[in-house]
């Protein structure tokens, strides 16, 4: 198998120099308005001497906001002289598709949570999912992602790490979550992993870390509160950024199986019948479909297959068959 060729991506920061760097990660991209054009990327380096790098990430679906409210702050304020090693920060990961408002990147439709390890010659998606998987991941000892739901979820606020092989390597992923402090703290399992950005890191051996903070395709104050200070503690946590973690109560949450999820099996306008944050017994009706050709029809019944709490549902009006209208986690004491 021949080498892959180097990345296109040039960054305007040098990942090795003292102090705050704001630049860009510059990718070559030709179209119709600018033949010799760029994707520019924002990129924020603050570093101070040797030490742990936390590489920091929001908009890798760009519908989703609390992490690039988060994290533009956190480039503007973060002062190098309260940082031990290096923070670097990517407020918007997909940047088409965050100026765009959209889940995937309007230029290639390319969804970069399942894009990796991307390729240096593909799409305008691939080759920035390469740049992270040989250049940016290689140099981070803790990785964070901020998440929400975009426009067709909603979640209760939480703080996430996978349940791994390497129980070493899950401990630290899931005391860097405690620290974090959400409201809610999730011990997460993925319907999707092909292709994850978290799968690319956790098998890089790297702490990973994210979120799933409401959604809506919006942000709320109480949302963005919580991913201000919960990224700072998790800086301080690792002792990157000097200062205690401000510790906050949290519940503990667990997606034993996929009976957490469940799924419209028809189209329809969505009525949810509980609320973010409830009980749910076994059986009970979480959902109602209701059919928009015609009257008279009965709603289709979307019924739990577990006991738990509601962690998130669908968000808009309406429904299509495959969508996932709900999803359930398990109390942990």
């Amino acid at each position: 198998m021949s080498a892959l060729p180097p990345s296109p991506i040039t960054p305007t920061v040098d990942f090795e120099r003292d102090g705050v760097q704001h630049g860009f990660l510059r990718l070559p991209y030709s179209r119709d308005d600018s033949a010799w054009g760029s994707v520019m990327i924002p990129i924020c380096v603050v570093r101070n001497g040797k030490g742990q790098t936390a590489l920091l990430t929001g908009g890798n679906h760009g519908d989703e906001y609390e992490g690039p409210l988060a994290l533009y702050e956190l480039a503007r304020t973060l002062d190098p002289k309260d940082v031990t090693g290096t923070v670097i920060i990517v407020p918007a990961m997909n940047y088409p598709a965050f100026r765009a408002g959209s889940r995937t990147s309007p230029i290639d439709k390319g969804n970069m949570n399942r894009s990796f390890p991307g390729r240096p010659d593909g799409s305008v998606t691939e080759k920035i999912a390469d740049y992270f998987q040989r250049e940016l991941l290689p140099r981070a000892d803790i990785v964070f992602d901020f998440h929400s739901g975009g426009k067709t979820l909603d979640f209760v606020p939480f703080c996430a790490a996978h349940t791994l092989l390497d129980k070493e390597q899950e401990e630290k992923a899931f005391a860097a979550v405690e620290a974090f402090a959400a409201p809610f703290s999730m011990r997460m399992t993925e319907i999707d992993t092909v292709g994850m950005y978290d799968t690319a890191a956790e098998q890089m051996g790297k702490v990973f870390v994210t979120t799933e903070l409401g959604g809506g395709g919006t942000a709320r104050a109480e949302t963005v509160r919580i991913a201000r200070r919960g990224i700072l503690n998790v800086l301080r946590h690792a002792g990157i950024v000097g200062g205690a973690v401000e510790k906050s109560q949290t519940q503990w949450l667990d997606m034993p199986s996929g009976d957490c999820f469940a799924f419209a099996e028809d189209e329809g306008m969505i009525e949810t019948m509980i609320d973010l944050g409830e009980k749910v017994e076994e059986g009970q009706v979480v959902a109602r479909i209701h059919s928009t050709g015609h009257t008279g029809t009965a709603p289709q019944e979307i019924k739990a297959r577990m006991s738990g709490l509601l962690a998130a549902r669908h968000f808009p009006g309406l429904v299509k068959a495959g969508d996932c209208a709900a999803v359930l986690a398990v109390e942990v004491d």
